[in-house]
């Protein structure tokens, strides 16, 4: 009876935790000692639901129970849902027991609010701490931060999780004031700015001090949930860009809202947030962190939403036509990145095999790189190039055609499977 009854929490706050995407693994390096449980090595093994979400580790709630009513949340505390609320020693053996079944790798762990943020965070640190000093747990942990704990309890997580989070929830101040008005962006601003000055005090402790513990090895994030407002993509890449730059953040998560409630301030049910965008979201983010553009250089005032028919750097390209042809056998390595088609290794792999020799189209395809995307943007001293006079429209519209090409012909494979 009582696993009865634990299962059925678990389907309850398990799929509460669902709207929650932030739940990909760091780069921790918690070790395992003392024949414990778990290592968290590299980082941990991810799997994806068919929307795209990240479900790689034990995902719940200790509680959907929730003092606040914040419009677009499933587990506000007007929405007639079933409660539930796990004990600290529940998620303890749920864990253990998942892990040694080989069911995760992890633990990912956020809750509603029970009566206060001590009161709640207190038993998220419990959680943690028995895993890590009675169980030996040395998987990985990404815990949520409750935005209003006290310092002491923040500190007290980041000793013993991988990862902590605060999520910011609405990208502006006006939107979390319209749809969570007890909440505001200075509660959570707040603990985000203690824990980067903390991760960055034990870092530098570490360097003169080995024996100096771990504290949230694998940094902070946070997540925003677009579309359930009607701030543009230019705001929230901003809003993400200041987190990056002022908070440290490891990872910013864009969360496409989805319609669960027919309250007027939120977008009308049957009219989710388009996959699309999120993914349109995620590539300029990542063009932001690893390839060295400006927030404004993908989107600006004249143009405050990202292009959904076509990839944020290819957009960029297209607007930017005056600084190509380029020629990968001269160009630096950060101008040959922002070519459309090349990646961040492919760029890499370019530079170390010209210094072997001149390149040329054949080359590039050795190398994997995408040429038939990449050719428009090339220059090389040799017919190959042939694209010259194309105007951005016409270059568009060939890449659009060839993606088309390419996905009826994949189709068309997998239906010759059956």
């Amino acid at each position: 009876m009582v696993q009865e009854r634990v299962m059925e929490k678990l389907a309850i706050l398990a799929d509460a935790a669902k709207y929650d995407v932030s739940c990909s693994s760091g780069q921790s390096t918690r070790k395992n000692k003392n024949k414990g449980l778990g290592d968290t090595g590299g980082g941990i093994c991810h799997a994806f639901t068919e929307d795209g979400r990240c479900v790689s580790l034990l995902k719940i709630l200790l509680t959907n129970h929730c003092i606040f009513d914040c419009a677009y949340c499933v587990s506000r505390k007007s929405n007639d849902i079933k409660r539930a609320a796990f004990t600290v020693q529940e998620v303890v053996d749920l864990t253990i027991g998942f892990y040694r079944r080989n069911y995760i790798e992890g633990l990912f762990l956020s809750s509603g609010i029970f009566d206060n943020a001590d009161y709640t965070m207190e038993r998220l640190v419990r959680i943690v701490k028995k895993l890590r000093l009675e169980e030996n747990f040395n998987g990985y942990i990404h815990l949520k931060a409750i935005p209003g704990a006290s310092e002491e309890l923040l500190k007290e997580a980041g000793l013993y999780a991988d990862r902590l989070s605060v999520n910011v929830e609405m990208p502006t101040e006006q939107s979390l004031k319209l749809l969570a008005p007890d909440k505001n962006h200075k509660d959570v601003i707040k603990p985000m700015q203690y824990l980067k000055n903390e991760i960055i005090g034990y870092q530098e402790e570490k360097k003169t001090n080995y024996k100096t513990p771990l504290f949230a090895p694998a940094g902070q994030s946070t997540q925003m949930v677009i579309g359930a407002t009607k701030e543009n993509d230019l705001e929230i890449l901003g809003m993400a860009n200041y987190f990056y730059e002022q908070m440290k953040m490891r990872r910013v998560y864009y969360s496409g809202y989805v319609p669960i409630s027919h309250d007027n301030r939120l977008p009308a049910i049957g009219t989710p947030v388009p996959m699309i965008r999120e993914n349109r979201l995620y590539q300029a983010d990542w063009l932001i962190r690893y390839y060295g553009f400006n927030v404004n250089e993908i989107v600006g005032f004249d143009q405050p939403n990202l292009d959904l028919d076509i990839d944020p750097k290819l957009g960029w390209a297209l607007r930017n036509l005056h600084q190509f042809p380029v020629d990968i056998n001269t160009a630096d390595l950060e101008m040959i990145q922002r070519i459309p088609g090349i990646g961040f290794l492919g760029a890499k792999k370019i530079v170390a095999a010209r210094t072997f020799k001149k390149l040329q189209p054949d080359d590039l395809k050795k190398l994997g790189i995408s040429y038939s995307r990449s050719k428009y943007f090339l220059a090389f001293s040799s017919p190959f190039y042939l694209q010259k006079d194309l105007t951005p429209l016409q270059i568009k519209n060939q890449i659009l055609n060839l993606q088309n090409s390419k996905y009826k012909n994949n189709f068309s494979n997998q239906l010759a499977l059956f």
